[in-house]
């Protein structure tokens, strides 16, 4: 099966279950999913020699009774779902983000039922999902337990809190532990007051300049860094 079918199937076989539950709404999840991968490609734009720089920011509009429907179900759970797919597909089709990849859901009073329109924009954030397995020649690259980021911003916060650019689910990492901070002369890690402290390569360290490679350890997670040109440069 092609990355297109299983973009569209993995969202199908997640959710259509559901809304059959729900029973009245005329959007299907596949459609939106079908919608979402059109725009993805359509608004995609070659910024230079290997590098397609393609929308992360997606607005589904949808009629009142689709909006109430979706609401009640959960959209929430459909929108990380839609998000996660098309992270898979941009990997597929080797785009680039700058920023995280969300999905929303707005209410259109001129929408009528099974009637959707969509929205995208490039919005500009600390981290985005690696859609490559290196870095970038403009930003270095971050693996949190088998879950890649290109640091697309300055500052990169991660820790437990919600507000985190990069949220760990770990109870021995403090709401805001480490701070990774892109510079002209290197990347830095800085521990961010937290209880368990940083580990670089083993040695606890209030802060360090990370070099290719280096292994960093906050609670019981593990953190992989590779280097990148220092991004200080827009699109």
């Amino acid at each position: 099966m092609g990355v297109l079918d299983r973009f569209e199937k993995g969202v199908e076989r997640a959710m259509n279950g559901a809304f059959s539950k729900i029973g009245r709404s005329e959007v299907k999840p596949v459609e939106l999913a079908g919608r979402l991968r059109r725009e993805l490609d359509d608004r995609a734009a070659v910024m230079g020699r290997d590098r397609t720089v393609a929308p992360n920011d997606f607005t589904i509009e949808l009629s009142p009774e689709d909006f109430a429907q979706i609401e009640a179900w959960g959209a929430e759970t459909l929108a990380d779902e839609l998000a996660t797919n098309l992270t898979e597909y941009a990997a597929s089709q080797h785009y680039a983000f700058v920023g995280p990849v969300s999905v929303s859901f707005e209410e259109h009073e001129e929408l009528t039922g099974g009637r959707f329109q969509v929205r995208s924009a490039s919005v500009r954030g600390a981290v985005a999902p690696a859609t490559t397995s290196a870095p970038s020649t403009r930003h270095p690259l971050i693996d949190i337990d088998g879950q890649r980021y290109l640091l697309t911003g300055p500052v990169t916060v991660i820790g437990r809190d919600a507000d985190a650019d990069i949220v760990v689910d770990d109870p021995g990492v403090s709401r805001r532990h480490l701070e990774i901070r892109v510079t002209p002369d290197g990347v830095v890690a800085t521990d961010l007051g937290s209880t368990n402290g940083l580990y670089v390569e083993g040695h606890q360290v209030p802060a360090a300049t990370l070099l290719d490679g280096n292994t960093l350890t906050i609670g019981r997670t593990r953190i992989m860094f590779w280097s990148g040109t220092a991004a200080t440069e827009d699109w």
